[in-house]
This record gives structure tokens, C-alpha cells and sequence, in this order.
């Protein structure tokens, strides 16, 4: 396989990478074969799993505006993924064009695709680090140049917890975070469950089995198991629920089934 211009060295492309599989349901081309045959292996269990993402990105757009709305200007963008058209940045700066972003991402491809996207860009920067090591992402030089700790900051946690195993204990990375956050900060999160999705729960399992035969196993968490990691945070109306009913434009009945598979919510510290 040749290897493309965009494609770091350092990275093994005989390896499905879930940023990259998520580029393909996405409908972006930066994605190799071997990302596009996981992903309709996952997609023969969960035929809707392109919607779930769209809806995702749609809530993602949705939030970053009714923070930018409500004065926040510093976005902290953790598990960031490929860029692709609606960034962070490209929303945040409709209202509020003096929004400063910072993008979180340990997958090389993400991380150099974002530098790209990038470039000459003095307001917005990528830091190559992981959710896990919170302080690695909160004394990064890119974080210290734009994101001012001591004022409100919307922290973006988006499709990324449920890829995070209760091992490395997500839920003490989060509260990590969130002490490092000034009153006012906004948690603006996404997460996978079975709780919603239209299948019956043996077969979601098979797309789920695919993730972890990548060893990249996908955590589907109960609605209650989510809500925790808002512990500290009082929940924006309407509070945690499927994505397409966090404060929708078009009509919820109008939406794919797919789109509310798994839960989004909006948290804010006291």
C-alpha cells in the first residue's frame, strides 16, 4: 500500500484507526482500506452507524454555539479527531470571532491533519497528548499561550470517554479536568450506550466486538454511569439526553432512529 503525503511516518496504515473510521462514516477521505473494512464490518451489525455520528457532530455545533452565546470564548477540544468541515474553531468564531481553540488528540494522523488545517492560524492550536494524562494537556505550551484557566472554558469531551476502559478510570481524568476549571466552564460531552439504539442489544454487540478486535474496545455505558462524569457540575437544560433532543433546530421526530443512540449533555461548574 502506497503511503499518501498526509500520512505521518510514524503511524503503521495496515492498522485500522478509529479517528480515521470515524472520518469514513463521516464521508471524509482521509482513511485507508483497512479503516473502511472495519467499518462496514461494524456497519453489518449497526447499519446506522454513519447517522449516530452525524447526529454527534450536529449536537458537537449546536453546544459550541450556545457556549459561544453565552460568552465563553476558550474551547478546549480533547479527542478532537481528523478536521473536517464545522470545526471547533469554524463555530465558535460565527459568535464569537475571537474565540481561542485548543485541540487534544493522540492520534498521529488527527494531530498532523489539524497542524495543517492550522497553519497561520494564531487563535487555534493542537497539542499531540492524551485524555488520560490530563496534565500533560492542561501544561502544554499550546494550552498555556491560548486557554486562560482562570477565566470560563468550554471543555469539549465529545465521542471520546467511551473509548477510555473504567481500567484507566475516566472518571477521576474528568474530575482532573474539571478542578482546573474556572467557575462558569462549560463540560460539553457525548457517549455511547446501547440505551436507545434501534437493535436488539445482541446484535449492537457485534459493532462493538469489531472495536475491540482492533483493540480499540468501544465502553457502552449506561445513562447513569454517564451522568457521573458530570459530578460537580449543575446540567445545562435539558439536562442529559439522546442527541437529537439537546436543544434541536429541526423536529426530533423528524431524525434517523440511529441518532439517538447513546446520550449528550451540557454541564456547568458552579
Amino acid at each position: 500500500m502506497e503511503r499518501p503525503a498526509w500520512a505521518p511516518r510514524s503511524i503503521d496504515i495496515t492498522v485500522p484507526s478509529v479517528s480515521r473510521i470515524y472520518d469514513y462514516y463521516l464521508g471524509g477521505s482521509h482513511n485507508f482500506e483497512v479503516d473502511r473494512e472495519a467499518a462496514r464490518k461494524a456497519m453489518e451489525f449497526m447499519p446506522g452507524l454513519p447517522k449516530i455520528m452525524q447526529a454527534n457532530r450536529a449536537f458537537m455545533r449546536r453546544a459550541v454555539t450556545f457556549a459561544a452565546e453565552e460568552g465563553i470564548d476558550q474551547f478546549l477540544d480533547i479527542g478532537s479527531g481528523i478536521p473536517t468541515f464545522g470545526n471547533v474553531h469554524e463555530v465558535a468564531r460565527t459568535a464569537r470571532p475571537d474565540a481561542r481553540v485548543v485541540y487534544v488528540d493522540h492520534d498521529p494522523v488527527a494531530v498532523t491533519h489539524s497542524q495543517a488545517v492550522l497553519a497561520g492560524n494564531e487563535r487555534a492550536d493542537v497539542v499531540a497528548a492524551d485524555l488520560r494524562k490530563p496534565q500533560e494537556i492542561l501544561s502544554s505550551p499550546q494550552v498555556e499561550r491560548l486557554i486562560d484557566l482562570n477565566r470560563p472554558v468550554a471543555l469539549l469531551l465529545v465521542a471520546i470517554l467511551h473509548f477510555v476502559e473504567d481500567a484507566d478510570d475516566p472518571y477521576s481524568a474528568v474530575a482532573e479536568l474539571r478542578e482546573a476549571l474556572a467557575p462558569g466552564s462549560l463540560l460539553i460531552l457525548t457517549h455511547a450506550s446501547y440505551e436507545g439504539i434501534p437493535l436488539p442489544p445482541k446484535r449492537a454487540e457485534g459493532a462493538v466486538d469489531v472495536y475491540k478486535d482492533i483493540r480499540n474496545p468501544l465502553i457502552m455505558r449506561s445513562r447513569d454511569e454517564i451522568a457521573r462524569f458530570f459530578e460537580g457540575y449543575d446540567m445545562v437544560e435539558p439536562g442529559l439526553v439522546p442527541m437529537p433532543h439537546w436543544r434541536p433546530q429541526t423536529a426530533p421526530e423528524d431524525e434517523d432512529p440511529y441518532a439517538f443512540s447513546g446520550f449528550a449533555g451540557v454541564g456547568r461548574t458552579a
